[in-house]
């Protein structure tokens, strides 16, 4: 599967202009952003971050989960660093969509945890595949990244891709009343590496 470039942009934010780009899969099956500052091609190793859509917490700021708090903070090291990239891909809930996801809200509201309510409408825990990510790597000629990420899922992809994964950034977020049971549950049933739960 190859990133097809579909639109490159600036955007200004409150962390530095970053050089944005559109990307999707052939079959348009799947699609993603890139947001780059400094030439991240270069020989020494890439700041990273994948991010996968969280309207929830992204947009709204909701304290279910750790993505927003996330978000800013990588957005604020590749800023501060002066050269990285943002991969934001669109597959939000874990992969299972957005009206997916509130529906899992909705079990987890009744007392199931993230996972639990997951395989309760019939998904995998994790449904994301990382693939157009590595695709997305690839055409900045990243070939080693230093990744902002506390999911080996995603190691593993890179390292299959091909992309060597230099060094581990841990992009963890102290837990709330409101995400304790969450990142708990993340690190004891999907094996992110988090040492604050």
């Amino acid at each position: 599967m190859k990133a097809v470039k579909i639109a490159e942009t600036r955007l200004p934010t409150e962390f530095g202009t970053f050089r944005t780009f559109g990307f999707e899969t052939p079959d348009k099956s799947d699609s993603a952003l890139a947001l780059v500052i400094g030439e991240v091609g270069a020989n020494e190793a890439a700041l990273a971050r994948i991010h996968s859509q969280c309207l929830t917490g992204d947009v709204f700021g909701s304290e279910r989960c750790d993505c927003g708090d996330q978000l800013q903070f990588a957005l604020k090291a590749i800023g501060e660093a002066g050269t990285g990239i943002l991969i934001y891909q669109l597959q939000e809930g874990r992969g299972i969509g957005l009206m997916n996801k509130l529906q899992a809200y909705e079990l987890q509201d009744s007392g199931h945890d993230t996972v639990e309510a997951n395989h309760q409408l019939g998904f995998d825990a994790d449904h994301r595949n990382y693939s157009l990510c590595a695709e997305i790597l690839h055409y900045f000629k990243i070939q080693s990244v230093r990744l902002m990420s506390n999911n080996p899922r995603k190691f593993e992809a890179l390292e299959i891709a091909g992309i060597k994964v230099l060094e581990r950034v841990p992009i963890e977020i102290a837990p709330s009343d409101s995400t304790e049971n969450y990142l708990r549950t993340k690190k004891a049933k999907l094996g992110h590496l988090l040492s604050k739960v």
